[in-house]
Formats: C-alpha cells, sequence, structure tokens
C-alpha cells in the first residue's frame, strides 16, 4: 500500500469517508432487515460446513460497494462474497467489508449480527464503523479522533484482571478444537467469563463499548475485523498486529482486550503476538 504522505487522504478527505461509511453501513443493515423480514427471500446457500451465505449478504455487499466506487473511486475495495476492487496492492485507501457479520444469526433469527466497514489508510487502520440493525448500534472511530456509539463517546471498561473479565472466545469450523479448548479451561480456571455469539466484528465492538473486556479468535479474514480494531483501539483497549505482511489475503490470529487484562490473557492462554 501507498505510504508517501503526500498521497494520502488529508482530514477533510478521511472525515468524509467516515461519515460516509455511517450512512452506507446503516443503509446496508436496513437492507438486510427487509430480507430478513421476508425469509423466502434469502435464498440460503452453505459455502462449507457452518458457513452460510444468503441473497441478503451479496444485496449488502453489493450495495455497500456501489456507494464506496461512487463516493471514492480512487479507493480499493476487499470483500467477504466478491473479488476485490480497484488495487488493494497500491491504493492509498483499502476498504475491508463485511455485509453480514454473523451470517449464521441472521439465518436463524438471532440479534448477533452486523455489517462492518473498515477502511486501512497508508499502512494503518484508519476508519472502523459497525452497525448492529437489532438494537439500531451505530459505532464510529477514525484513529486519533476516538470512537462513538451512536455519536456518544465510548471507552474500555476498566477491567483489572481475568477473575473479573467477560471474554468472547469465537470459533469457526475448520479451527484446531484441541487449540480452541486450550484457550477455553485456562481462562475458567482463573473464574472468567466467556462468550461465544458469532459475530467477531459486533464483539470487538462491544470491547469498545465496555461490555466485553477480551475477544481471541485463532483465525478471521481483514473484513471480518478491521472496523473492529480502530473502535478497539480508539476506545482504549489493545489489539495485536493483525496486519502482519500477507494478512490482507491471508487472515490471521486476532486479540483484543482491555489495557488491565491483556498481559494476563496472553499468559494465561499462552498466547504470543
Amino acid at each position: 500500500m501507498i505510504e508517501a504522505p503526500d498521497l494520502l487522504p488529508d482530514e477533510t478527505a478521511l472525515a468524509a469517508r467516515l461519515l460516509a461509511a455511517q450512512a452506507i453501513a446503516r443503509e446496508a443493515g436496513q437492507l438486510a432487515l427487509r430480507y430478513s423480514a421476508a425469509p423466502a427471500t434469502l435464498d440460503v446457500e452453505l459455502k462449507g460446513p457452518q458457513d452460510f451465505v444468503t441473497a441478503a449478504d451479496r444485496a449488502a455487499e453489493s450495495l455497500v460497494r456501489e456507494r464506496l466506487s461512487e463516493a471514492f473511486p480512487e479507493d480499493a475495495i476487499l470483500g467477504e462474497e466478491y473479488p476485490a476492487s480497484g488495487a488493494p496492492g497500491s491504493a492509498s485507501v483499502v476498504w475491508a467489508v463485511d455485509p453480514i457479520d454473523g451470517t449464521a444469526n441472521f439465518v436463524a433469527g438471532r440479534p448477533e449480527w452486523c455489517v462492518s466497514i473498515g477502511a486501512i489508510v497508508g499502512d494503518r487502520p484508519e476508519l472502523g464503523v459497525i452497525y448492529h440493525p437489532a438494537l439500531d448500534d451505530l459505532y464510529a472511530a477514525q484513529a486519533g479522533h476516538g470512537a462513538t456509539r451512536n455519536g456518544q463517546p465510548i471507552l474500555v471498561r476498566p477491567c483489572m484482571q481475568l477473575a473479573d473479565a467477560t471474554v468472547s472466545l469465537e470459533y469457526s469450523v475448520g479451527t484446531d478444537i484441541d487449540r480452541y479448548l486450550g484457550l477455553l479451561e485456562p481462562l475458567l480456571r482463573t473464574g472468567g467469563e466467556y462468550r461465544r455469539d458469532g459475530s467477531a466484528a459486533l464483539a470487538l465492538a462491544q470491547i469498545a463499548a465496555g461490555t466485553l473486556d477480551g475477544f481471541i479468535e485463532l483465525h478471521l479474514n481483514i473484513w471480518d475485523v478491521l472496523a473492529g480494531i480502530v473502535l478497539v483501539r480508539e476506545a482504549g483497549g489493545w489489539t495485536s498486529d493483525f496486519l502482519a505482511p500477507g494478512t490482507l489475503a491471508a487472515g490471521n490470529l486476532m486479540i483484543a482486550a482491555t489495557p488491565g487484562i491483556r498481559d494476563e490473557l496472553l499468559t494465561v492462554c499462552n498466547l504470543r503476538t
């Protein structure tokens, strides 16, 4: 990606992108809600075991791509359902879009799903927007400018030990089961709590808002986490360095935590960043 400062968008251009992403995320979420109200239109398919895709996923991603491309034609876009557009290897702004993060929940009528839109500018996570339609909650953040939910500032919870923490331990089919269980047991033995709600992006937004304290998933893709990374960092939390070389294509381990439990979480779960 381009790193020369004179080629990167200025603060005004970044602010315009953040505002646009919020409006687009809300529009995509409302589109998905209309599909969920008419189950016969969902056209549910399996990409793999427990890996669903629906007409709503495709329609929502198409909407996001169209809106972003119209507003910012020089930007590149990565998404879950369609090939990359633009030139992700050289564009100064690369968007990562998950139109419905938590599709299994969406298909089953559970509320734990969201629209996630994040942007890398140069070589760093810069913009993050997550819309949770079930609660009409819109999370937004820009690097260096803090994080908000529905326009109000949010911060991570001041949790100082795992025994007082609730950590999201997410799992996807294909991940090593023994390794996953190797995270769960030591956490429980410390007295910590865990959740597995089926949406990585939503869990990261909840850390930013102070309703969860940590997150681990052994393998995710950039569109699952980019928006959440910006939100957690801007709300005062910590995240692992997801954007190592090659992760735009291959994905990576994802860890997030409040600063007070970071070291204990890494030690107890035998994780390296």
